[in-house]
């Protein structure tokens, strides 16, 4: 048992196989299901405090995606991009028995979310868009992303060490609130983004093949919230408004004092935008 596995392991974490890859995956309480999906540079970590708050009332799913955090890295991800992602999310939730959730994506993990509910709209009662990714052009890629794109400095990082200080960096881009980015969050982000496998898998998956499946926003009948911090630094706050026009049925939260991850650097309010979305309120707030 490595070291990761040792530290970033509870007594919730689960492991299965799917299609030769092992995942690691947590399920705590009890209600409806909902599905937590996290960013590209992350793990289910991200989602910690949401899930003490939200476990209370549902029953939160949420796994490290193949190539991060503890799950291992296919050596197929880079074949096709996203869609292998979703078909690994359809073959998570079969073995699961589940056929009906909400879903809740930060970043990465809200592109999978909105690929989802195009795919599959039955399998997504509910979604929640944190900052989501999917728009392709140029301002709406991270700097890392476009780092990973760029050939020479891609494989650099493929066969070596991503300096911590780097790492660092990242993190205050997407932290608003630069105090809250210490010493155990950048460990914990560290320690599971560098795990073997886990940057090579990155670079594959950054350079895979993508369909722009963007046009087709308005096809998604999903119920949707999405919520985006004013002072995002990877995907601009404008992607929030093309989100929020471009889905017919859809709303809009923008927190003033965020960053790039609400649901980390403001897990109670966030928390419970999410919870009177999904529960029905009509009363909810455009603004944070």
């Amino acid at each position: 048992m490595d070291d990761c596995l040792k530290t970033y392991t509870n007594d919730a974490s689960r492991f299965l196989v799917i299609e030769g890859t092992m995942v690691h995956y947590r399920i705590e309480g009890k209600g409806k299901p909902l599905l937590l999906l996290h960013g590209a540079f992350s793990s289910l970590h991200s989602f910690d405090v949401w899930t003490e708050i939200l476990k209370k009332r549902y029953q939160v799913i949420r796994l490290d995606l193949p190539g991060l955090g503890l799950s291992q890295p296919p050596t197929w991800i880079h074949k096709n991009g996203i869609q292998v992602y979703l078909q690994y999310l359809q073959r998570f939730l079969e073995i699961l028995e589940i056929d009906n959730c909400s879903v809740a994506g930060s970043s990465l993990g809200g592109w999978l979310a909105w690929e989802l509910a195009l795919v599959r709209p039955s399998l997504i009662d509910k979604m929640v868009l944190l900052a989501a990714a999917g728009y392709m052009d140029t301002r709406s890629i991270p700097t890392p992303f476009q780092m990973a794109r760029t050939p020479v400095l891609g494989k650099v990082a493929t066969y070596t060490n991503i300096p911590k200080t780097l790492f660092k960096r990242y993190l205050n881009q997407v932290y608003y609130d630069k105090k809250k980015v210490t010493k155990p969050l950048l460990k914990r982000y560290y320690d599971l983004f560098s795990r073997e496998g886990n940057v090579e898998n990155f670079y594959k998956l950054v350079n895979g093949k993508f369909r722009d499946h963007i046009p087709r926003l308005p096809n998604i009948e999903t119920p949707t919230l999405i919520i985006w911090g004013e002072h995002d630094a990877w995907i601009p706050l404008s992607n929030a408004f093309k989100f929020k026009d471009a889905i017919p049925n859809s709303e809009l939260i923008i927190y003033d004092d965020l960053g790039h991850l609400p649901m980390e650097e403001a897990p109670i309010p966030t928390a419970q935008d999410l919870v009177d979305f999904l529960e029905g309120s009509t009363e909810m707030a455009t603004t944070g």
